[in-house]
């Protein structure tokens, strides 16, 4: 088995894979590593560029996609045919630094099953309309997902195979990694790396996908506390709804017992009657989440649970 598995997401970036691929040779050269290279839909010559040295280095692989499908299933088609026990993931526009991958992998080795980049020295000219808003909205990420990091954005990680190889990625999911690594059990940590910037071309990320962001971060919270038990997480909002109609039905009627308004006066009978309905329609869409949710797990033999190790049962193994 290869020892190091280096995935590298590629859109757009002709004029960075020379670079990038002599340093990367100089900083791992001394591993057994394989690159897996993701061409994602590149409208310029990138695949062309990585044909030439996919045929000078046989430990160059490279995948190409037919259409831009985004970093997230890059990044996915990299894992999936990765063969290291370790892997390591890495931005192609140069911002990450491929020098710093034997320090993360000397971090991982003390201990750790993911390492994170965190690019200290990011937007140190920009505060107010870059840096802040992103310590902000990685502060807010620790939060809800309960692992600490400074640098979710930072593509350059290492991890141990056996807390990655089963996570399938969907959407714009990459940045979570970490938060998948730890509900396999791993333990995440990490380090600062050297930030460059970018040389060639121009970000393809903007200060707008924020939002984009929030709503991840409210799946990632369903996965991680309600993706066995959903009914909990929509019946609790229509236990919710059924109370604000409760209360808008009682003080429509305090107000017509005390004469103060009449029925029609007031819009509390409609709202009442509109957070019932809701209340029925979320309860009832949180027993089909049950249904499917059995579904999943029984249909493919799947458990909602991990085996590290398990003794005396014939064979002792050490992950399950």
């Amino acid at each position: 088995m290869t020892y190091l598995s280096v995935i590298l997401p590629i859109y757009n970036e002709s004029k960075s894979i020379p670079i990038l691929f002599d340093a990367l040779d100089d900083a791992i050269g001394q591993y057994d590593y394989e690159i897996i290279a993701i061409n994602d839909g590149s409208k310029d010559d990138s695949f062309a560029q990585l044909r030439k040295i996919c045929a000078q280095n046989d430990r160059v692989k490279a995948i190409n996609f037919k259409r831009n499908f985004g970093q997230t299933a890059a990044i996915n088609a990299g894992i999936q045919n990765a063969s290291g026990e370790i892997i390591v993931l890495i931005d192609s526009d140069l911002e990450n630094d491929p020098h710093d991958i034997p320090k993360l992998i000397e971090k991982l080795n003390s201990g750790y099953d993911v390492v994170s980049g965190w690019r200290q020295d990011r937007w140190a000219n920009e505060f107010l309309t870059r840096k802040l808003p992103s310590r902000m909205a990685n502060k807010l990420i620790s939060a809800i997902s309960g692992v600490e990091l400074h640098d979710y954005g930072c593509t350059l990680k290492v991890y141990r195979r056996d807390v990655i190889k089963d996570v399938i990625l969907y959407g714009q999911m990459h940045r979570f990694i970490p938060v998948y690594c730890t509900w396999q059990g791993g333990k995440v940590t990490e380090m600062p790396v050297n930030y460059r910037p970018r040389q060639f071309g121009k970000s393809n990320y903007g200060i707008f996908r924020t939002y984009k962001v929030l709503l991840d971060l409210v799946l990632i919270k369903f996965l991680d506390k309600y993706m066995q038990r959903p009914i909990h997480f929509f019946g609790g909002a229509g236990v919710l709804a059924f109370l604000v109609s409760l209360a808008a039905v009682l003080l429509a009627a305090y107000f017509k017992i005390t004469g103060q308004k009449d029925l029609v006066e007031t819009p509390l009978p409609t709202i009442g009657s509109m957070f019932f309905i809701v209340g029925i329609q979320l309860v009832l869409m949180g027993v089909l989440a049950e249904i499917l949710m059995r579904t999943y797990y029984e249909s493919q033999h799947k458990m909602p649970y991990s085996v590290k190790e398990t003794i005396n049962f014939g064979q002792e193994t050490e992950v399950v």
